[in-house]
């Protein structure tokens, strides 16, 4: 076949999910009010983490960013299956796509990255707590930051670039997205070597986080057990359940698209995981973080009689 009048793909079209005609506006309305309940609730938490100080620590500096990058990361996504929700199988410019593919993966390596970033945080405050401040200024927590943003940019530049060289002879993409596996399905080539690439940086990207992740958590373990009284152990524990909570629903899902054997799969199962850590996660971060959380309704509370205040000023 020739290869040269498919190297340069102009468009590709995205299938999205075979939803039902009179099931589509119900679907459409249900991702919308979570995309826009998402986008609300770390907003939320974003305003109110630099509005209060008494959550003006290190702790809660990470989870505004990971709000951030929530925000971001939940962005990349939802428009394109909104779309294909409202109007079935939408096409979608090369450019666009391979911008998509790479945001996307980059900001899910980022966000592996800010979670190891917060384990330390956590293992620093209970294994370390009187040097807790010294060694988590805010330079420090701006470097990591730094770090895990810079890593996770870095690390998704060569599985999209290879994948964006590709010569395509298929133009529909089996996801309500752009994705690393849907798209190599479409090449003329055969994709092996590329699929080993794939999956050494993001195996060791993620890997290498969790491995550290847990890690710190054994240390965690082992601090807070060695606690004297049962009170301290829950409370050291409930200041980490909220973090290990979020790992185990992100790398969950994760693990199971990018790391598990693909052919094990029934077909169409991707694109329903990839609504976990895609959409839902974003969306759960802000009720998991906030939920049992008294520093967070105590500073809600707070800002609240401000404005309120605020409101009744002449």
């Amino acid at each position: 076949m020739d290869h040269d009048n498919h190297t340069w793909t102009q468009s590709f079209i995205l299938a999205g999910f075979t939803t039902p005609g009179t099931l589509r506006p119900l679907a459409f309305l249900g991702t919308l009010c979570i995309y826009l309940l998402t986008l609300a609730g770390n907003v939320s938490i974003i305003v109110l983490v630099q509005a209060d100080s008494g959550l003006s620590t290190p702790m809660y500096f990470f989870i505004s960013v990971l709000s951030f990058l929530e925000l971001c990361y939940v962005s990349t996504t939802a428009p394109t299956l909104l779309h294909t929700l409202l109007r079935g199988r939408s096409p979608i410019s090369a450019a666009t796509c391979f911008a998509q593919l790479y945001v996307f993966h980059s900001l899910g390596m980022t966000e592996c990255c800010l979670l190891g970033v917060m384990a330390l945080d956590r293992y620093l405050a209970i294994c370390r707590p009187l040097r807790y401040y010294s060694l988590m200024g805010r330079k420090v927590q701006l470097r990591l930051v730094g770090a895990a943003w810079g890593t996770g940019f870095s690390a998704a530049l060569l599985p999209a670039s290879l994948t964006a060289t590709l010569p395509f002879c298929l133009k529909e993409v089996d996801h309500y997205f752009c994705d690393l596996a849907p798209l190599m399905r479409l090449a003329c080539v055969d994709t092996g070597w590329h699929a080993c690439v794939h999956g050494a940086v993001i195996g060791v990207a993620t890997l290498c986080n969790f491995v550290l992740i847990s890690g710190l958590y054994g240390g965690i373990l082992r601090a807070v057990l060695k606690l004297p009284s049962a009170a301290s152990r829950a409370k050291a524990f409930s200041t980490c359940s909220s973090h290990m909570t979020v790992v185990a629903l992100f790398y969950a899902s994760a693990f199971t698209v990018y790391v598990g054997p693909a052919g094990s799969r029934p077909e169409g199962t991707d694109k329903r995981i990839a609504l976990v850590y895609a959409l839902l996660t974003p969306f759960f971060n802000p009720i998991i973080y906030t939920l049992r959380n008294k520093e967070v309704k105590e500073a809600v509370k707070r800002v609240s009689s401000r404005i309120r205040a605020i409101l009744k000023e002449p």
